[in-house]
C-alpha cells in the first residue's frame, strides 16, 4: 500500500513539474529530483546505479543553463544590451508572479522593450531585442521540456531494467 501511495506522489511531482515550465516560481527540476529521492529511499533503492545519478545531474544542469543561455543567445542575436538580456531574466521571475501565466511571455517582451528604449535604442531596434527575448524563452521552454522528458523516461528505464 505505501508503494503505491509512493508511485502516486512520484507521478504527481512529474506532472507538476511540467506546470513549472509555465509558472517558473514552481522548481521543476527540484520536483523531480524528489521523485527520484522517494523512489530510491522509499521504493527501492539499489535499480537506479550511478549512470543514472550522473546523468541526472548533467541534464540538471543542462536545465538551469537552457534558459540563460536561450534568452541570452537570442536577445544579442536580434540586437539587444547586456541590460535587456539581464532584465528579460529578472522580468521573466517578476512576470510570473503579476499575470500568470501570461506575465512570463509579455513582462520580459515590455521589459527588454523599455530598457532598450532608456538606452537611446530606436524603437525598431528595441522591439527587435523584445522579440528576441521572446524567442529565448520560447526555445529555452521547449529545451526545458525536451530534458524533463529525458529525465523521466531514463528513470523509468531505471526503474523497469
Amino acid at each position: 500500500m505505501v508503494d503505491i501511495l509512493l508511485w502516486v506522489i512520484i507521478v504527481a511531482l512529474f506532472v507538476l513539474s511540467f506546470v513549472g515550465v509555465i509558472y517558473p516560481i514552481i522548481p521543476s527540476v527540484l520536483l523531480i529530483w524528489i521523485g527520484f529521492l522517494l523512489y530510491q529511499f522509499g521504493i527501492n533503492g539499489e535499480e537506479l546505479g550511478w549512470v543514472f545519478w550522473t546523468l541526472m545531474i548533467v541534464f540538471t544542469v543542462l536545465l538551469f543553463v537552457a534558459d540563460i543561455l536561450a534568452n541570452s543567445f537570442f536577445v544579442k542575436k536580434f540586437g539587444g544590451s547586456k541590460w535587456g538580456e539581464r532584465g528579460a531574466a529578472i522580468a521573466v521571475i517578476v512576470g510570473s508572479f503579476i499575470m500568470p501565466p501570461f506575465g512570463i511571455i509579455v513582462i520580459p517582451f515590455l521589459a527588454v522593450l523599455i530598457i532598450e528604449m532608456v538606452q537611446k535604442r530606436t524603437f525598431n531596434e528595441a522591439f527587435k531585442a523584445s522579440i528576441g527575448s521572446l524567442l529565448g524563452f520560447l526555445s529555452g521552454t521547449f529545451a526545458k521540456v525536451f530534458v524533463q522528458i529525458i529525465m523521466i523516461i531514463l528513470f523509468i528505464i531505471g526503474v523497469i531494467s
